[in-house]
């Protein structure tokens, strides 16, 4: 391959790699924050267990997924140098400003609701995980207006060999924007609920003594799914009709049509498994044991349908880096040689591959471990933990 399409086949790794943790977090970041609302309100001990243990998982996918996000944010520098010189002045605020929120907002309150189990007080302490999930959803709106700016670069006009921002709130209120964050918002919903069902499946399956844990844990997190499929379906398919204006020729053929065509399959899959597990028979769904292999079988459905679905928004732009002002070959870095690229593109790989494996493992692991090995908001003054949650009756 020549260097431009080494950087693609790069940008386009490394991109999918970060954006399985973040469709995870996304995910699991709001549901985590109903688990501890709903323990705040009740005085139920199921519910801080169930946050402690289901925000592990999420600190866990956050805490590797930012190394992912420096290493998109370093390639921009390092093979794109075109796509700053020609449009900085609209594309780098955006990403600004979700560095900013993402590492600075986002990962102090964080840190407060990590640290502050027992610290806190109880309606502060709630407080700092509903902020966490305000700033990830603010966190993917900047990162979602620079990509539609890519999409469709509205709010800028070409002056003096560059973009120049000319209307803020064009940029803000994108068409490529509007309805493509609800449809990112939907299928972080998918794949955060469908997590849970699958681990929950995985432990009633094998009888885990605290069946009523799961239990409940399987019944929240297939409404959250079955919510973010509807979403993310409606959202879909209203994205077309703004596609015909500013891309028409998008999905004609090739890899984006395929991509599309996959990732709708799948989204068809999950709107008629929802259709008959969440409205009929979710009350009963933890009993039906016959049922929990096939929910293990879907969870990794929706990380192959959001990796699809960013293959095609992504690929059907092509030639154009920002489309009809900027071409790929033009926002590439220049003097970069094979030899460059294919170092870093290794790197990068192997680094994120890395991270993802290791993020896999440790989920893995706590899965296994059950809500008692959860060491988030573990007591250190030798009082008891809650006590677990009763078992199923049958």
């Amino acid at each position: 391959m020549d260097v431009l399409d080494l950087a693609r086949s790069q940008f386009a790794v490394t991109g999918s790699l970060h954006f399985l943790f973040v469709v995870l977090t996304l995910g699991l970041a709001p549901l985590v924050a109903i688990m501890q609302t709903w323990h705040a309100v009740s005085g139920k001990p199921v519910w801080e267990r169930m946050t402690r243990f289901w925000g592990q998982i999420y600190v866990i996918n956050y805490a590797l997924g930012v190394f992912t996000g420096l290493v998109m944010e370093f390639q921009f520098g390092l093979s794109w140098s075109g796509l700053s010189h020609y449009a900085g002045e609209v594309f780098g605020p955006p990403l600004a400003t979700e560095t900013l929120v993402a590492f600075f907002l986002e990962s102090t309150f964080l840190g407060l609701w990590i640290f502050g189990w027992h610290r806190l007080p109880k309606w502060a302490h709630l407080a700092c995980i509903w902020m966490v999930t305000l700033t990830a959803y603010a966190s993917a709106y900047w990162i979602m207006v620079a990509n539609a700016f890519l999409q469709n670069p509205a709010g800028a006009v070409a002056r003096d060999g560059h973009l120049a921002l000319t209307d803020v709130g064009a940029l803000l209120t994108n068409p490529a924007l509007v309805f493509a964050l609800p449809h990112v918002a939907g299928a972080a919903m998918l794949t955060g609920g469908f997590v849970v069902v699958g681990a929950s499946a995985y432990h009633l399956l094998r009888r885990h003594p605290e069946q009523g844990f799961f239990a409940t844990s399987m019944r929240l997190g297939i409404v959250w799914a079955g919510i973010g499929v509807f979403v993310t379906s409606g959202f879909g398919f209203a994205q077309f009709a703004a596609l015909s204006d500013y891309q028409p020729d998008k999905f004609d053929g090739g890899a984006p049509a395929v991509s599309l065509g996959f990732m709708i399959l799948i989204g068809e899959l999950f709107m008629l498994a929802m259709m008959f597990f969440l409205l009929p028979v979710v009350y009963w769904l933890p009993r039906w044991r016959w049922t929990h292999p096939i929910l293990m079988l879907m969870t990794p459905l929706p990380f192959v349908a959001s990796i699809l679905g960013w293959l095609a928004r992504e690929v059907g732009r092509q030639p154009w880096m920002i489309n009809g002002k900027l071409t790929v070959a033009d926002a590439l870095t220049p003097g970069l040689t094979p030899a460059m690229i294919t170092g870093s593109f290794a790197a990068f790989t192997l680094l994120l591959g890395a991270l993802a494996i290791v993020d896999y493992a440790l989920i893995v692991k706590t899965v296994r471990r059950g809500p008692a090995g959860a060491f988030l908001g573990a007591r250190d003054d030798g009082a008891p933990d809650p006590s677990p949650a009763p078992a199923l009756s049958h």
